[in-house]
């Protein structure tokens, strides 16, 4: 029983434990990586979609150069909250805004950046329009991606985990959504559908997640993401069973902790 409709559904506890622990588990690495790209672009006004909780936020805030604006927007009002409760090195304007109707003039911002954000939009080509619409010539669209779940070892035991407790009817969450955009020629045609005439440059960035337990990184999957939701919609009562579950088959595969697998990402780079 697939539920789109809380495919993007980060409510208020689902996003605290989201900056607690998914955060630490699996971005602090890719937001790193993400700024540090920015910051080496000349780019005094910065727009950043899908800013979640803020991790990418916080890095920018720290790394861009003295006096660059910075406008970080989410569709998420509760996600963009936790986000504005840890605080930044420097002043950032916090909009809730849509990705596929942003409210901004066009060529506003000399960079566009999304942390894990554009497997969410529901018409990719339209939002990438979009970021391609409020940029200005020349400016740089800069953003990343989960590579496939077999690629990211903790998404991909946990994953299966949950799903054999309801083999008639598995929660996909991470499979279909988190991890189901990692194709470099899906990104690339998009992109072109969104108007972007040149080719974007696409590398794969490989990391590693850490946990000091298995029941840490199951907890932060199982209940720091919408899979929660998918759970709780086939079994209410459920959730504490599927992340012991989890964590069990963490545990087998990795040890009783601390614990680190690979994680992998594709982060896409183009020209307006």
């Amino acid at each position: 029983m697939p539920t789109p409709g809380n495919d993007a559904r980060f409510d208020g506890a689902v996003a605290a434990l989201y900056q607690s622990l998914l955060v630490p588990l699996i971005f602090e690495p890719y937001a790193v990586d993400l700024a540090v790209r920015l910051a080496r672009l000349p780019a005094a006004s910065v727009l950043e979609l899908a800013a979640g909780t803020g991790v990418v936020t916080r890095e920018l805030a720290a790394r861009l150069a003295p006096g660059a604006q910075l406008v970080a927007t989410d569709l998420n009002e509760a996600m963009l909250a936790v986000a504005q409760a840890q605080g930044t090195a420097r002043a950032v304007t916090w909009r809730q805004a849509d990705a596929m109707a942003l409210p901004f003039d066009d060529a506003s911002f000399d960079a566009v950046a999304c942390q894990f954000g554009a497997m969410f939009f529901p018409d990719k080509a339209r939002a990438f329009a979009e970021a391609r619409r409020v940029l200005r010539p020349g400016g740089t669209f800069l953003f990343n991606v989960w590579d496939r779940i077999e690629a990211n070892d903790f998404a991909w035991v946990v994953s299966d985990a949950v799903a054999g407790l309801y083999p008639d009817d598995p929660p996909r969450f991470l499979e279909r959504l988190p991890h189901g955009y990692g194709s470099a020629a899906t990104i690339a045609h998009d992109l072109t559908s969104a108007g972007f005439a040149t080719q974007p440059v696409i590398e794969t960035v490989t990391a590693s997640s850490r946990a000091q337990t298995p029941y840490l990184a199951a907890l932060a999957y199982c209940q720091g993401t919408p899979l929660r939701g998918e759970i709780e919609a086939r079994d209410p009562t459920g959730l504490e069973a599927a992340t012991l579950a989890a964590a069990e088959a963490l545990a087998a595969r990795f040890g009783a902790g601390p614990v680190a697998g690979r994680i992998q990402a594709l982060v896409v780079a183009i020209t307006r």
